[in-house]
């Protein structure tokens, strides 16, 4: 069993650059929880490269406890959050899941963690199910057009902005627009 003595990292989260305000708030409830030091990022579970949540669980030391808000933020089903939470209290890492009140540091928080991670899987499955079914029938009845792509429509900025020698992900930041998307609009051009 891990013990809590070392540093209190936190990690926050979001799935788009447009969701400032849900990172922020991540944020303010890991300052206000105690956190030294809090990674945090924006880009989507799904997306295998999250490099801020590298670093975080490279910082990590036995003996420190990291904290995320939601399990949501930290992985993208119950398996990977399982296997993450395993690997850090393998290293002597206590987790801490504040919409859950979860504490792996005891037998009782690993438990519920589990039990907690299975649950919330599956509501994100059935949310899933009721989206592609939802779509389908608006499909059907002519009314889904689908996300307008904004990317493709900042090209000649990202452009501009490539040959002025500012980097993607700064570029990613100024148009408000994913990373993945600037390098796909400078492979196509």
């Amino acid at each position: 069993m891990a013990k809590a003595h070392g540093a209190i990292i936190g990690y926050a989260r979001t799935s788009t650059a447009d969701q400032v305000v849900g990172l922020e708030a991540q944020i303010a409830e890991l300052e206000n929880i105690g956190c030294s030091r809090i990674f945090s990022e924006q880009v989507s579970s799904i997306d295998a490269d999250r490099p801020q949540l590298k670093a975080a669980l490279d910082y990590l030391r036995d003996g420190d406890t990291f904290i995320v808000t939601r399990p949501d933020r930290l992985a993208r089903n119950t398996g990977e959050l399982l296997n993450i939470v395993e690997g850090l209290d393998q290293r002597g890492v206590v987790v801490r899941i504040l919409s859950m009140d979860i504490n792996t540091s005891t037998p009782t928080g690993k438990l519920l963690l589990t039990f907690m991670a299975g649950i919330a899987t599956f509501e994100r499955e059935l949310m899933l199910e009721r989206q592609r079914a939802g779509i389908a029938a608006a499909k059907a009845a002519g009314k889904y057009k689908g996300r307008q792509p904004t990317a493709r429509n900042k090209a000649d900025q990202v452009l501009a902005l490539k040959a002025e020698g500012v980097g993607p992900s700064e570029i990613a930041k100024r148009l408000g627009i994913g990373r993945t998307s600037v390098h796909r609009i400078l492979a196509a051009a």
